[in-house]
């Protein structure tokens, strides 16, 4: 069976305090709707990080998942940066 096309985001880790869990916030630019400047907004996602690889600041691409907790529904696909 084929899976459909999981939605993918990249963010930088702001949090890895939990076990296994990682906090990522993705920042996006969006267009103000009535004076057309682009604002940037940031949304904060926990992902699932088995290893516990991540550090704190470290970029990463995170792609969506079945809901493995209350409000944990995207996994660690890979680290594109680590933090120096």
């Amino acid at each position: 069976m084929e899976r459909n096309l999981r939605k993918e985001k990249t963010g930088v880790v702001v949090s890895n305090k939990m076990q296994n869990t990682i906090v990522v916030n993705v920042e996006r630019k969006v267009m103000h709707p009535k004076y057309g400047k682009f604002v940037k907004k940031n949304t904060k996602f926990m992902a699932d990080d088995e290893k516990n690889e991540c550090n704190i600041g470290d970029t990463v691409l995170i792609a969506e998942t079945k809901p493995l907790s209350k409000n944990k529904c995207w996994r660690l696909v890979e680290i594109i940066e680590r933090v120096k």
